[in-house]
C-alpha cells in the first residue's frame, strides 16, 4: 500500500490525534514508525517527574523535570492533561499543541486509556484512535515478551486492559495491531488521518 498523504489539502484545522490502548499493544512502536516516514506531524513528547533511565534521552523519550517544577506547570496550566503512574508526575505539555497548531500541523499525543478518557472531556474534537491486539491471548504473549514477570503482575496488566476494553465507546477508531503487521497498522492510521482532513464538518480543537 502507497504511504497515504496526511497534508492537510484544503486548509481544514489541524488534528489532535489521539494514540491509546492497553500496555502490551505496541502504541511505540507504531509511533516510532510514523516519524520514520516522515510525516507532517509533531508528535508531542509527555512530561514526566520520574527519573531517566539509561536508554532514555531528554526531548526524545520525554521531558524530564523536577517533581517540584511539575507542580509549577499544573498551576500553571501549562499541561492538556496529567495523571499519577506509579507516585509520578506524566502529562502534556501545551505548549508543543499550541506551537504545532499555529504552524498548521496535526499533532500525535501517546496517552494511556484514562488519559484518552479525559482528553476526549477536556477536547471532544480530538481524533481518538484505540490501538489493541488480535486476542487477549496474543497479548498476554507480548506482555511476557517484554521481560520476566510474576504471574500476579500479568494477571493484572491483563485485567486493567480488559478494564481499558470497556471504555472503547468513547474512541472513534479501533485499530488492530497484528504480529508483523507493523506497517499495516501505520498505513491504517494515516488513512484514517487523511479521511478526516476531507471531513464536510471539519474537526476543530480549541485549547
Amino acid at each position: 500500500m502507497a504511504e497515504s498523504d496526511t497534508s492537510n489539502s484544503r486548509q481544514t484545522p489541524p488534528l489532535m490525534i489521539v494514540i491509546s490502548g492497553p500496555s502490551g499493544v505496541g502504541k511505540d512502536a507504531v509511533i516510532q514508525r510514523m516519524k520514520q516516514r516522515s510525516l507532517p506531524i509533531h508528535f508531542v513528547v509527555t512530561a514526566t517527574s520520574r527519573p531517566s533511565r539509561p536508554d532514555e534521552k531528554d526531548g526524545v523519550s520525554y521531558t524530564f523535570v523536577s517533581t517540584e517544577r511539575f507542580e509549577e506547570m499544573i498551576w500553571q496550566g501549562e499541561l492538556l492533561e496529567y495523571a499519577v503512574v506509579y507516585d509520578q508526575y506524566k502529562g502534556i505539555p501545551k505548549a508543543q499543541v499550541l506551537q504545532a497548531f499555529a504552524s498548521g500541523k496535526d499533532v500525535v499525543l501517546r496517552v494511556d486509556v484514562q488519559g484518552a478518557t479525559t482528553l476526549r472531556q477536556l477536547y471532544p474534537d480530538a481524533l481518538l484512535i484505540f490501538l489493541t491486539a488480535p486476542s487477549e491471548e496474543e497479548l498476554k504473549e507480548r506482555i511476557l515478551a517484554r521481560g520476566e514477570m510474576a504471574s500476579e503482575q500479568l494477571e493484572l496488566r491483563l485485567a486493567t486492559a480488559r478494564q481499558e476494553l470497556e471504555a472503547i465507546q468513547t474512541f472513534d477508531y479501533v485499530v488492530i495491531n497484528r504480529h508483523a503487521k507493523l506497517d499495516e497498522t501505520v498505513d491504517t492510521i494515516q488513512a484514517i488521518i487523511c479521511a478526516e482532513h476531507h471531513r464536510v464538518h471539519p474537526r476543530k480543537v480549541t485549547l
